[in-house]
């Protein structure tokens, strides 16, 4: 027999139906009929030996409108994504797209080289090298025979 911890907010999973349903409530008339609410990019993180790198989603925005800074090891990643505004008003008939600004911000291991971070943004993706000091790559021992 396994041990299932008892969770009453999870009670017959009908809280992450109504959660889903009202999230759909606050997204599209939670700000005056405007999608324009906080949305947090995809984003991977991965590792090499010698960098970290970090790959975000940021579709549809110009470089000029993604800020990225490092204070005291902390690495932010902000901007905003504006609604297409035209002369010509439209009446959708659905709207998947979020917009709004963002901001995410992530506590940097103590072995990232800050002052050589690298920025590069190529069709909608941002990639940040954060490449490794040189006293924390590995370093291979030679073994002498005596």
């Amino acid at each position: 027999m396994t041990l299932v911890r008892w969770q009453p907010q999870t009670l017959f999973g009908f809280d992450n139906d109504f959660d889903r349903f009202f999230e759909g409530f606050r997204n599209r008339w939670g700000n005056g009929g405007s999608r324009a609410v906080a949305w947090h990019p995809s984003m991977d993180v991965s590792e090499t030996e010698h960098a970290i790198v970090v790959n975000v989603d940021l579709p549809g925005l110009s470089r000029e409108e993604i800020k990225v800074n490092v204070d005291r090891n902390v690495l932010t990643i902000h901007g905003e994504k504006r609604h297409e505004s035209g002369k010509e008003e439209k009446r959708f008939l659905r709207m998947e797209r979020n917009y709004g600004s963002f901001k995410r911000s992530f506590t940097l291991p103590s072995d990232v080289d800050t002052g050589k971070i690298s920025a590069a943004y190529t069709d909608g993706v941002l990639t940040l090298t954060l490449p490794r000091t040189e006293e924390a790559r590995p370093k291979e021992i030679e073994v002498k025979v005596a």
